[in-house]
Formats: C-alpha cells, structure tokens, sequence
C-alpha cells in the first residue's frame, strides 16, 4: 500500500453518505493526501468524493421495491464494478446498501482477485437470513460494525471484524440557546408544542408511509390546533413530500435539506430533532438520531404485502426498533404492519405529549443505548478510519 492510499467507497443511501463522510474525515486527518473514488451523496462530495453518478439512485428499500429495478440496478453494478478494476484501488470499501454494494465487489473481486474489500456496517444476521455472513465472506475481507455484539458473527465465517461504534453518538447536541433561535428562526413560540414527522428517506417509503401519517396528522390537529408539526425531509424525497405535506391541515413545516448545503442541513435537522417534544417517525437508524438528541419517539412501519409476508415469516426478533433490540425490551413503542393505523397511533400520540414523565423514561432508555454504542469513546468515524487502516 502506498503512503497516501487510494480508495474507491461506494454508499447507498443517506445513512451510509453519514457513515463514509465521517470515515473520510477520519481517514483524511490519519492518512494525509488519501484519494478517493466512487459513489455517495452530499456528505462524502464535502469530503473529496466526486461521485460517478447520483446516490439516491440506489435508494430502494424492500424485497419487492428491488425487484422492478433489478435491469438498471444490474448495469450499474456492472459499470462500478468495472471502474474499479479498471483503477485499481488499494481497497473498495461499500457501505450498506448490500443489494447493490455487495455484487459490485463480488463482480470486482472475481476480475481483481487480489482486491481488499472492506464492507461498513455487519449485515443483521442476528436478525434474519444468517447465511448472508457465509455468503458476504466469499468477496468480502473485513467489516465495520456498528453495534458491540457483532464481531463474533463476521469472524465465525472468516472474515475480520472491528465494533467502531454508531455515528449518532458523535452527533453534536444543541445547546438551548441554539434550539430557542432555531424556534424563533420558524415562528414558533416557546411554549408551543413540536411533533417531528419522519415519514422515510426513499420514495417507496414515503409512497406508503405518507397516507398513514398524513391521516395521523389531520386527527392530532382536530384535538390539538395548537400542535405544531415539524418534517424534515430527506433530499431525496422532499420535493415529493412538499406536494403531498401540502393538503394536510395545521400547516405543518417542512425543512428543505437541499437550503444552506449538505452541513447546514443536517445541523437543521439535529436541531428539529431536539427541539421536539416527540417525534412520529417510520422505522429505521432514524430511531437512533433521534435518541442521540433526546427526543422521545413513536414508531410507525409497513411494507407491501409480499414484503411483510417474507418478514413474518423469517425474521425471529420482537421489535424491529434498534433502541428496543439493544436493550431487549420494548420501551420504545412501535405500530407495525397491520397495526400501522392512524386509528391507533394518533391517540398514543397525544397521550405522550400529555404525559412528559413517560417521555422522560423513554429518554433513560436512549442515554443507556448511546452508551452502549461508544459514547465518550473516540468518535466512530476516526474508529472506522482506523480499522481501514490496520486492514490495509
């Protein structure tokens, strides 16, 4: 390996931009003059990355949201996969996403036998479908994890395995006076109520998530007109978010992530986050954000029906909240499948807004999981950073 290495990185979605712009960082202060190449969203174009083509491309969720998007999913595989070979990089490092990110460095390593692979972020085997770890040790050399129970099932199957701990617990926490201006900056007075409204990060997500949330909000609003509802929408979903948060009543405020850059962005977001009273959101690492700022939190998912079937029938867990699978409990409240009504989730809503001793519990619940994750530990993203290194 050279000195300065050269890296092709490769992320899916939001959370994986989060996840490789942090590493970059750390990788930039650990290696000076490391290059980058590949594929990411705004987060990592800060850091250095030229991305080859959009991020949000590849931002489908589900069994069957794949399946329709398999042809151009398969050409792009192809056309990475051969960019990466054709530059020869000290390491391809994929982020997640493993419908897309996985083939490429299945297809690059059968052309570049030689190539290291690195993979951030432990597929869930704990979860469901444990022979993916068999099956990702075929093309894969090391991973970062993100939760400490981990390791143990990358390195059963071959591979090397580094607990690097979770991004949100180097999240930056507002201070009051900064959540106060953040308030004033949108109009809403100090004493008024704020509900976070988190209906996903891609389109087919929000396709389902919507209907269910928008019918939520119309119910709080006819009990609480005082209740100001707060969305800030990923960028690549607002514009379809904008027509649809448009009809609902009480004029809720949706915060456009595409205003002020991809830094600006996310500190808006943090502090919408901790500005809330609770937040409504679909079910997701959007759980742990928001722990990391305090906010107490309902959680609300559906699939379609060949999805929900498929995870019925396979998954073993009795949560599907990261908050709740971490502290094997069910502390954080969740309406899922076909408990995914607005009938059910709109009077927990308010009950929750009532009752700020329940909010308090749930927010001892998110201190003991941050901590579980690396807080006060070095931050994740110079952690994952340095695994790469020692890989290498």
């Amino acid at each position: 390996m050279s000195a300065a290495p050269h890296l092709f990185v490769i992320a899916g979605e939001p959370s994986g931009d989060k996840l490789g712009a942090a590493m970059m960082a750390g990788l930039k202060q650990q290696a000076p003059g490391v290059r980058f190449s590949g594929i990411g969203g705004p987060l990592m174009v800060e850091q250095g990355l030229t991305s080859r083509f959009e991020m949000s491309e590849l931002s489908v969720m589900g069994i069957a949201e794949v399946l329709p998007r398999l042809p151009k999913l398969m050409r792009m595989v192809r056309e990475t996969a051969d960019a990466v070979v054709a530059l020869r990089p000290d390491a391809l490092i994929t982020i997640d996403a493993p419908d897309f990110t996985l083939r490429v460095a299945a297809r690059a390593r059968a052309a570049m036998p030689d190539l290291k692979t690195i993979h951030y972020v432990a597929p869930t085997v704990w979860a469901w479908r444990p022979e993916r770890a068999a099956k990702m040790a075929r093309h894969v050399d090391h991973v970062l994890a993100l939760f400490p129970f981990e390791p143990p099932y990358m390195q059963a199957e071959g591979m090397t395995c580094d607990f690097v701990g979770h991004p949100v617990v180097a999240d930056p926490l507002p201070d009051a006076a900064a959540i106060a201006a953040f308030r004033g900056d949108l109009g809403i007075a100090p004493d008024r109520q704020i509900l976070v409204v988190l209906p996903g990060s891609r389109q087919s997500e929000v396709a389902r998530m919507e209907p269910v949330f928008a019918d939520v909000a119309a119910r709080l609003f006819a009990a609480r007109p005082d209740l100001q509802l707060v969305i800030p929408a990923a960028a690549n979903v607002v514009e379809k978010l904008a027509g649809l948060v448009a009809r609902w009543p009480g004029r809720p405020l949706l915060l456009d992530p595409r205003k002020g850059g991809a830094g600006a962005s996310e500190d808006r977001k943090r502090l919408a986050f901790a500005a809330g009273d609770l937040a409504l959101a679909a079910s997701g690492t959007v759980s742990l954000e928001l722990a990391a700022m305090g906010t107490p939190m309902v959680i609300a998912h559906r699939f379609n029906w060949l999805t929900t079937r498929i995870i019925k029938k396979k998954v073993k867990l009795k949560s599907a909240t990261l908050l709740n699978i971490l502290t094997d409990s069910l502390d954080i409240p969740e309406f899922l499948f076909e408990r995914c009504r607005a009938d059910l989730i709109a009077p927990y809503v308010l009950d929750l807004l009532a009752d700020k001793d329940k909010r308090q519990e749930q927010i001892a619940v998110e201190n003991r999981v941050l901590d579980m994750l690396g807080r006060g530990d070095e931050a994740p993203g110079m952690r994952a950073a340095r695994s790469v290194l020692a890989a290498l």
